[in-house]
């Protein structure tokens, strides 16, 4: 049982970190965390080895290249939201009519439109965050010994990126490779592509035709 807590543990942290790199632009405060943490900085090699980052300081840094760069892909270049991606009109849906909402309030997660800086409850940085939500509360489940109720959340997990996430975020994360001007995005996309995709098949192991895993 450490074994599995330990990795969804890490599953957890995975989710906090993509989220929040992808949600709004980074802070002083989301930097420091990333470069005094020698496991986290791994997951971003380029930004690691970025010139820049021992040229100037981390406001200077954030200012004149992190923030621009997070303009560029989030509100002028591309779209992070997955009804553009999915409806054949590429309109955005913001209202209660978007589908991630029902599934929001079905599991009493509140999405914080104005907190997050979005128009609509689709954006990649918010269905990540779900993500993390339902993680944490899958790690409660198992630390409590509910292995039942650990199972139910990872198969909520499983569908939500099935029928959601890996439906139009790959397509989102490969644009962002595409045309990041700095390291931090251009890793950050890496990252969340690779973990998503192994995530899922994680999931799928886990809650297959033949039953759970916690239950075996």
């Amino acid at each position: 049982m450490n074994e599995i807590l330990t990795k969804q543990i890490a599953r957890i942290n995975l989710y906090a970190l993509i989220s929040r790199v992808l949600m709004k632009e980074v802070d002083e405060s989301l930097l420091e965390a990333i470069e005094r943490d020698e496991v986290i900085l791994s997951f971003f090699p380029n930004y690691m080895q970025w010139e820049k980052r021992s040229e100037m300081e981390k406001k200077e840094l954030k200012e004149r290249f992190l923030d621009v760069d997070f303009s560029n892909l989030f509100v002028l270049h591309l779209i992070p939201y997955e009804s553009f991606y999915r409806r054949d009109d590429q309109m955005l849906e913001t209202g209660g009519e978007n589908p991630v909402v029902q599934i929001y309030n079905t599991y009493d997660f509140r999405v914080q439109l104005e907190k997050a800086r979005a128009v609509g409850p689709d954006h990649i940085g918010i269905e990540l965050e779900f993500m993390y939500k339902l993680a944490d509360s899958e790690y409660k489940a198992l630390e409590s010994g509910d292995r039942a109720a650990a199972c139910e959340i990872a198969r909520i997990q499983r569908d939500f990126l099935k029928e959601h996430i890996l439906e139009w975020a790959p397509m989102f994360l490969q644009n962002i490779r595409a045309e990041a001007g700095t390291p931090l995005y251009y890793d950050a996309a890496s990252l969340a592509l690779e973990f998503l995709l192994n995530d899922y098949e994680y999931l799928a192991g886990l809650v297959g035709e033949k039953g759970c895993g916690y239950e075996g």
